[in-house]
């Protein structure tokens, strides 16, 4: 005993240690309660109408805006990361107030959808966001009159978008728009058209976050006006998430997500606890966009933190991560 310390002097010594199973990384391996694997992973891929195109995401460094010319080669490297599925967001060449792109037959990303499908088959799945945001001039998620969001003439083009998207060979498709309803419209919509066995992975509680800036970005689908607030969730609640997933879940959804997630860690937990469905989580991309720019900064280990950030998601209980990392993190796990 030091006789810097002679009031420890006398104290019983622990009998447990748990400090002796950490003593060296297998034993930590052994015994660790959650595995992050690239199998966890969805990775968003950005597609354009411009023809011979990798051009950086400048708010998303690593991220890059693709020509439906040049995704094959990068979807076979996805794949050969063992990274299971990627969905897709599309940049029209031309945008009105109703969105047409999103549900014509030749837009972007049903043609992203054939040509991946094209060069890979059952090798990689490809899930299509639904939503009208990217295919607006006033870069709202449905249809705008007199400056309201309007619900019920949104789902009608919603549906389309999704038969489309089904219709070009997507093998899930999943509804980011937040309108009321929409769930069982996609449904009936696919049902309908003879694509009963297409699932719907629904943004079931996705909230007006501050967190999507890079996105936007990304997606050119910042508003003209206004914000999404009317639609979106408040960051405030947390009963009404389970509420939204329990709607969808009646309407037909087959797996829901919660988005953003890394704010939103208690939320994935309530809802992995009320469901017995697979539960996404969106690592979205001021999430992602902090860590790039940190550690550019040398401010910290950005793989490290990288990895801790995923791991948290999943122990939080998502069943798969959306996750603009996905590459970088595959890799390193391997």
């Amino acid at each position: 005993m030091s006789e810097s310390a002679p009031f420890l002097q006398g104290l019983p010594l622990p009998e447990r240690r748990p400090r002796r199973l950490r003593g060296t990384e297998l034993l930590r391996r052994m015994v660790r309660e959650t595995e992050l694997s690239p199998a966890d992973f969805i990775y968003p891929l950005f597609v354009t109408y411009e023809k011979d195109t990798r051009r950086e995401i400048g708010a998303m460094p690593g991220n890059y805006h693709w020509s439906v010319d040049r995704l094959a080669r990068e979807c076979e490297e996805i794949a050969a990361l063992r990274i299971p599925g990627v969905i897709l967001f599309g940049i029209p060449e031309e945008k009105d107030a109703l969105g047409h792109g999103a549900y014509d037959e030749a837009g972007i990303v049903q043609q992203a959808v054939r040509e991946i499908k094209r060069a890979l088959g059952k090798d990689l799945l490809v899930i299509t966001d639904v939503c009208l945001c990217e295919y607006t001039d006033h870069g709202h998620c449905g249809v705008v009159r007199e400056g309201e969001v309007l619900n019920d003439p949104t789902l009608q083009l919603l549906a389309r978008s999704a038969v489309s998207h089904a219709e070009a060979g997507a093998d899930l498709v999943a509804p980011s728009d937040m309108m009321d309803g929409r769930i069982a419209a996609l449904r009936h919509a696919l049902d309908a058209a003879g694509f009963g066995g297409t699932p719907i992975l629904s943004y079931a509680a996705k909230y007006a976050s501050g967190f999507y800036g890079p996105f936007r970005e990304a997606a050119g689908s910042t508003p003209q006006f206004g914000d999404r607030r009317s639609y979106q969730m408040d960051p405030a609640n947390r009963r009404e998430a389970l509420k939204e997933v329990f709607e969808d879940l009646a309407e037909g959804a087959d797996m829901v997500m919660v988005k953003p997630a890394l704010s939103y860690l208690d939320i994935i937990r309530e809802v992995k606890d009320a469901t017995h469905v697979p539960v996404a989580a969106y690592n979205v991309s001021g999430e992602y966009s902090m860590v790039q720019a940190a550690a550019r900064l040398g401010w910290i280990d950005g793989e490290r933190v990288m990895l801790e950030i995923l791991t948290s998601i999943k122990r939080a209980g998502a069943d798969l991560i959306l996750t603009y990392h996905a590459k970088e993190a595959a890799r390193a796990l391997r």
